[in-house]
C-alpha cells in the first residue's frame, strides 16, 4: 500500500473530466491536480514549447510527493508521454493509449475516426496507436480548434452545435462507426456529440479509459492507497485561482474550496 496521491495535470480545466472518472473509480485514493490555466489551451502551440510546459508542470507533482502521474491532456500526451517517462522516476500514464485500445476494441468495420486538437492530430499519435495494435485499421483525423474555446466559455447553442457537425462530417463521409473523442474537454459536451452521431456510432471518451487504465497501473505495481478510506483532492493552478474554481465546480459538478496558484517563472526555475 502507498499513502502518496497521485497527480493529474491538464493545459486547464478539461483534465477535471479524467480526475472526475478517476475520484469515482479509486474513491479511496488522493490527488492533486494542476491546470496549467496561464498557458491553456497547448493545443495550437508547437510540440516543443508543449514538450517542455509539459515536463516543467509535472516535474513540479513529482517533487510534491505524487506516486504516479497522469498527464489528463491529449496534446500533452501526443507530444510528450514518451519525454516524460523518460525522464521522472515515477509512473506517467497518458490519456491516448487506453482510447486507442478501446477503439479498436468497439469498431465494426476497422473504420475509427479521431477528433482532437490540432497539436494532437498533428502528431499522428492515435493513427499510430491504432494501427499498432491493428495494422488494417483505417483511421481519419479532424482537428477541431473552434470546441475547447466554446466549452470553457460555456456556450451550449447553435454554433457549438454547428462547429460539432462540421468537424464530424468528414468522418461520416468515410462512414466511420467508431470515434475517438480526443480532448478531455470533450465529455462535456456528450450529449451534442451523441445527437450528431446517432446510437450506431460508438463514442470512445478519454476520461474513461484513462481511469482503469490508472486503477490497473497501480494494482499492477502494488502501490493502492488502503481501500477503507475516503480519499481527498488537493488543487492547484497557474492562472486565476478564482476562475479555475468558476470553471472547475462547473466540470466536476461539487464545490472546489482552496485553490493554490503555482508561478510560471517557479514552474521554469525548477524545471532547469
Amino acid at each position: 500500500m502507498d499513502g502518496r496521491p497521485i497527480g493529474i495535470f491538464d493545459s486547464g480545466a478539461g483534465g477535471l473530466t479524467v480526475l472526475h472518472e478517476c475520484i469515482v473509480t479509486m474513491p479511496h485514493e488522493d490527488f492533486v491536480y494542476l491546470g496549467d490555466g496561464a498557458r491553456c489551451p497547448y493545443g495550437p502551440r508547437p510540440a516543443g514549447e508543449i514538450q517542455r510546459f509539459a515536463l516543467e508542470v509535472a516535474s513540479h507533482l513529482e517533487r510534491g510527493g505524487v506516486k504516479l502521474i497522469v498527464a489528463a491532456c491529449n496534446s500533452a500526451t501526443a507530444a510528450a508521454l514518451p519525454l516524460l517517462q523518460e525522464k521522472l522516476a515515477v509512473p506517467v500514464v497518458g490519456v491516448l493509449t487506453p482510447e486507442a485500445h478501446a477503439a479498436v476494441q468497439a469498431t465494426r468495420n476497422r473504420r475509427i475516426g479521431v477528433l482532437a486538437t490540432e497539436a494532437t492530430v498533428e502528431s499522428g499519435r492515435y493513427a499510430n496507436a491504432v494501427q499498432t495494435l491493428d495494422a488494417g485499421a483505417a483511421v481519419v483525423s479532424v482537428a477541431c480548434p473552434k470546441l475547447v474555446p466554446m466549452i470553457e466559455s460555456g456556450t451550449v447553442d447553435g454554433a457549438l452545435h454547428a462547429a460539432v457537425r462540421e468537424y464530424a462530417a468528414p468522418l461520416k463521409e468515410v462512414a466511420v462507426d467508431t470515434v475517438i473523442l480526443g480532448c478531455t474537454h470533450y465529455p462535456l459536451i456528450r450529449p451534442v456529440f451523441e445527437r450528431v452521431f446517432g446510437r450506431r456510432t460508438t463514442l470512445i471518451f478519454s476520461a474513461e479509459e484513462t481511469a482503469r487504465e490508472v486503477a490497473e497501473t497501480l494494482e499492477r505495481k502494488g502501490i493502492e492507497n488502503e481501500r477503507s478510506r475516503e480519499g481527498a483532492t488537493t488543487f492547484f493552478t497557474t492562472g486565476s485561482p478564482e476562475e479555475f474554481r468558476a470553471l472547475g465546480e462547473r466540470f466536476l459538478q461539487l464545490p472546489i474550496g482552496s485553490v493554490e496558484r503555482v508561478g510560471i517563472r517557479e514552474l521554469e526555475l525548477e524545471a532547469a
